[in-house]
């Protein structure tokens, strides 16, 4: 176990930050236990859901269901949280060893096992509801995802490429996204799901590497020790991959040129942060992670813009 002063030093938990002087003391640990203090997770989660969307009532040449925006938003937020406290409860022998986990709510006794479950099942219980307000096509897609969440905890103890996990259950909202407009699955939507899967392999290498020294330690495996210095190529791999997948949704879709002029923008963002990057300064990785919340925004507008 880490001391307890580094740990408190290195910990990925801000002391003192809106949390601490807002909520009360017994809401803290679940609060800390959803992320809800660091919010990039779930605008990660939701922009592909927005893409999706957006992608479908542009395809039609509609404005975008803002309803349906506000839905995914909730549903998002809470499933994310969710995610992070199954993550958490499997994870919590590992966290315990880690300076940057070790002070997260259930290695460090903030909250047990226990009440970590029935959290879980009380978010499950919300994402729910949300999900059931769509149509029966989006309840099923949407449902199909669990697994998908239920297991990706588990990858980084067998492969180095757990991130291609994260791909396949983060992005999956663009398949729900999609779902709600038209009530089907069809090409624009598994294009779009495709080019966010790569683009997950490109933003989460840069977040694995954040806990590559700490990751061999414990003896788990992650995209960024299997890469090491030949991530910065990958990258451009992985997020010219990305474009190209987002290329072909934009034309599956019908949508007009000005879709592919903000396109290239965005693919702009995505060279300036594979160039950019700094491998070995924790601080430079996560910044360049939190900016794909920029891209996602990019891409979006510019799905609206193809609509016109």
């Amino acid at each position: 176990m880490n001391d307890p002063v580094k740990a408190a030093d290195a910990s990925d938990i801000s002391a003192g930050d809106w949390i601490d002087r807002r909520l009360p003391a017994a809401f803290r640990p679940y609060a800390r236990l959803s992320r809800i203090d660091r919010p990039i997770g779930t605008w990660l989660l939701l922009l592909p859901c927005w893409w999706g969307s957006a992608l479908a009532t542009a395809s039609m040449i509609r404005p975008p269901e803002l309803w349906h925006f506000a839905l995914f938003a909730i549903g998002s937020l809470v499933m994310r949280g969710a995610g992070c406290a199954w993550n958490d409860i499997l994870d919590r022998n590992f966290d315990g060893q880690v300076a940057r986990t070790a002070t997260r709510p259930i290695p460090s006794g903030a909250i047990t096992v226990r009440q970590a479950a029935l959290f879980l099942g009380a978010l499950m219980l919300c994402g729910l509801a949300v999900l059931l307000t769509f149509n029966t096509t989006t309840v099923a897609v949407g449902a199909a995802a669990l697994l998908l969440v239920a297991i990706y905890p588990l990858m980084k103890r067998v492969t180095y490429w757990p991130q291609a996990l994260l791909g396949l259950t983060f992005n999956w909202g663009a398949l729900v996204g999609w779902a709600a407009i038209t009530g089907s699955l069809d090409a624009p939507a598994l294009w779009l799901y495709a080019a966010g899967i790569a683009w997950t392999l490109g933003y989460d290498t840069i977040y694995a590497h954040q806990d590559k020294e700490d990751d061999v330690l414990i003896g788990v495996k992650s995209s960024a020790l299997k890469l090491g210095d030949r991530t910065r190529p990958f990258l451009f791999l992985f997020y010219a991959i990305t474009i190209g997948l987002l290329a072909m949704a934009g034309h599956s879709a019908g949508l007009s040129p000005r879709y592919f002029i903000v396109l290239a923008l965005a693919a702009i963002h995505l060279i300036w942060q594979a160039w950019k990057v700094d491998i070995d300064d924790p601080e430079n990785c996560l910044a360049k992670f939190k900016s794909n919340r920029i891209f996602g925004l990019i891409l979006l507008l510019g799905i609206i813009a193809g609509a016109y």
